[in-house]
């Protein structure tokens, strides 16, 4: 008797839990990711061969752009509100309750002298971006910089139990006598731990 070959059918994968998967790990990604602040100045950083990493938080940014202009950025929302008031009664610079809630997006990155901030702050968004900022003055007369750097650094240690990490972010064409000038402020004060940001190169092969 011919022998009755089985009836084959085609395998099948239940692609269902896959795509499942796929949407929790897209919703994960989109609540948590924290998306970088836009900067008020675009740095164009050199590179080297470090693998050293900037913390996630708790971390000053201080910028140096090739037209010798200094900003100063910050990402702890917590003590920005009191970082404005302090900085501000030293000079004597009040602000709105709208021009303090509108810091709280500036402080990620500015270039502004104390008496010209509350007119930044009265702008809205996409007003602010169409002002050349002229930098946060840095010098032995008028030394603003610094301050933002001691008042975040303390109000930091008071809110967090340490003071903020400080990160120098100078561009490739930065006028390096500013970029010392800023190191020196800084030391002035007994700031002495602070990392220079720059972009990952390749490390050379050995044997090449």
């Amino acid at each position: 008797m011919p022998k009755v070959k089985p009836h084959r059918t085609s395998p099948s994968l239940d692609m269902t839990p896959m795509v499942d998967l796929a949407f929790l790990l897209v919703t994960f990604f989109m609540l948590t990711t924290k998306f970088a602040p836009e900067e008020a100045v675009v740095v164009d950083t050199p590179s080297s061969t470090s693998e050293i990493r900037l913390p996630e938080s708790h971390v000053i940014t201080i910028s140096v752009d090739k037209d010798k202009r200094v900003f100063f950025g910050l990402d702890d929302d917590e003590i920005k509100s009191d970082l404005l008031t302090q900085v501000g009664a030293k000079y004597g610079v009040s602000f709105t309750p709208t021009q303090a809630k509108n810091f709280h997006a500036v402080a990620s990155s500015f270039g502004t002298p104390i008496e010209k901030l509350p007119a930044l702050l009265n702008l809205d968004g996409e007003q602010r971006k169409l002002v050349k900022q002229e930098g946060i003055p840095a010098d032995s007369v008028n030394n603003q910089f610094i301050e933002w750097v001691v008042a975040a650094q303390a109000l930091s240690r008071k809110q967090y139990g340490k003071p903020s990490y400080v990160a120098i972010k100078g561009d490739g064409n930065a006028d390096v006598p500013t970029v010392k000038r800023v190191i020196k402020l800084m030391q002035d004060k007994n700031i002495n731990r602070f990392n220079l940001i720059t972009d990952l190169e390749t490390k050379p092969v050995a044997g090449k």
